[in-house]
């Protein structure tokens, strides 16, 4: 219970907050907030354990709340089956939508100006959804708000019986902090996430390997933690054994402004995109496919990293500051910048991770002893997971290490990156 109280404290103590909230009274809020939280644990309330990181604590067979609803709120509804039931209170509004991963379906008014919507069964994991009032795109003032789609978001999570890797446990948990740094390459200041091992504080004359972890499309540094759970992945591996620890930086690959993804009319529920999609999916069984390949260049960000960001960091946490302890990957937008950024730097990263975002060829390594592994991965549900293990064997026959991985019944959707980052952890800083 200790454990899960300093947890809570730190964690709501560094608590992200926006510039212009960023003031001294603001400040003592949450330092009040934090106390108070610990207080009401101490007496034993039970409390959401993180902010978007709510604990399992209902079956995948019980009809139960959203554990991101706010406190008191019913609705969202995981029902047994794993449906989803929603309400919205808009008495005067002509339409109601609820878009659930990108696509719009329509409510239907009660009596009593309250809208509804039960959805079909949703898949294991995490969904983002947000309400459409005549028009305007809005979000549901019950649940918390996340990054997704270039906009903020709800969420809910339907239980995996599996999940328990990315759970919080009673196991030692590391920091997440929240720092600001300056670039100039980007001529402002940036906003990361990183993690440090639970030892970390403690051992401090060890040095550590970083992972830099990129999110996708129309996402932010914010996500691999708000909604990957990075650090409870981690903390559970470390906790198990089955990793070393390392460092885990999140900064947003965007060096410029971001869109919002418009939401598309009702569909196929398994055949939508999800956040981070670098491309849409099969509209519906049968249907022609429309397929988006926007044209991407990480050239700034590659500089933005090599110039400012891990010079920071192996300047203010204690990193083992070489390229045999350095590893990149992320998801779909974020697993292209990924090879881009890893290919193009060799002398910096040996490590590489895709999610969801293609694969390497082995002629596109200029040197195989500069890699010591690559990992690449999808949803067993994505247009790509059928060549995915040729492509790691036609490296494995060039002499370059390689491991392929797809998550089974999963689509582009946060199942499949928390399931390829906890396989992929396994892999890092072995040699």
């Amino acid at each position: 219970m200790y454990q899960m109280h300093k947890h809570l404290l730190m964690y709501f103590s560094g608590m992200w907050v926006p510039s212009y909230l960023k003031n001294q009274s603001y400040t003592m809020m949450k330092k009040t907030f934090a106390i108070c939280l610990l207080i009401c644990l101490s007496a034993g309330l039970t409390c959401v354990a993180q902010s978007g990181q709510a604990s399992n604590v209902f079956n995948a067979d019980t009809a139960h709340a959203s554990p991101y609803n706010l406190s008191g709120a019913s609705y969202p509804r995981i029902e047994a089956d794993s449906r989803v039931t929603f309400r919205f209170n808009a008495p005067d509004a002509q339409k109601v939508q609820v878009s659930i991963v990108n696509v719009a379906y329509d409510m239907i008014k009660g009596s009593d100006g309250v809208w509804t919507y039960t959805s079909e069964p949703q898949d294991k994991g995490y969904h983002n959804y947000w309400m459409i009032v005549d028009g305007a795109v809005v979000v549901d003032p019950a649940t918390n708000a996340f990054m997704g789609y270039g906009h903020m978001c709800n969420g809910f999570e339907i239980p995996d019986p599996d999940g328990g890797f990315y759970q919080l446990k009673d196991v030692p948990h590391g920091n997440v902090l929240i720092k600001n740094y300056y670039s100039e390459v980007a001529g402002s200041w940036r906003h990361i996430f990183v993690y440090t091992p639970p030892e970390y504080d403690q051992n401090i004359k060890a040095r550590y390997p970083v992972l830099y972890l990129q999110h996708g499309g129309g996402e932010d540094e914010r996500v691999w933690i708000e909604m990957g759970r990075t650090n409870l992945i981690l903390d559970n591996l470390i906790a198990e054994g089955k990793i070393k620890p390392f460092i885990v930086v999140m900064e947003t690959s965007a060096v410029g402004p971001q869109f919002p993804m418009l939401p598309r009319p009702a569909t196929a529920p398994a055949a939508t995109p999800a956040p981070g999609a670098a491309q849409q999916a099969t509209q519906a069984p049968g249907a022609p496919v429309t397929t988006v390949r926007p044209r991407f260049s990480f050239d700034k960000y590659a500089e933005l990293m090599i110039r400012d960001l891990i010079p920071w960091v192996d300047k203010n946490f204690r990193t083992i500051p070489d390229r045999e302890h350095r590893a990149m990957s992320g998801l779909s937008m974020g697993a292209m910048c990924t090879k881009s950024v890893t290919l193009a730097h060799p002398e910096t990263f040996s490590y590489i991770g895709l999610f969801s975002g293609g694969s390497i060829a082995p002629d596109e390594i200029r040197d195989k002893s500069d890699v010591k592994h690559v990992f690449m991965s999808y949803g067993s549900r994505e247009r790509g997971s059928e060549g995915v293990a040729a492509a790691a064997e036609a490296l494995n026959q060039a002499g370059i290490k390689s491991t392929s991985y797809v998550s089974p019944l999963t689509g582009h959707e946060w199942q499949s990156w928390r399931r390829s980052l906890y396989e992929f952890a396994q892999l890092l800083f072995k040699e």
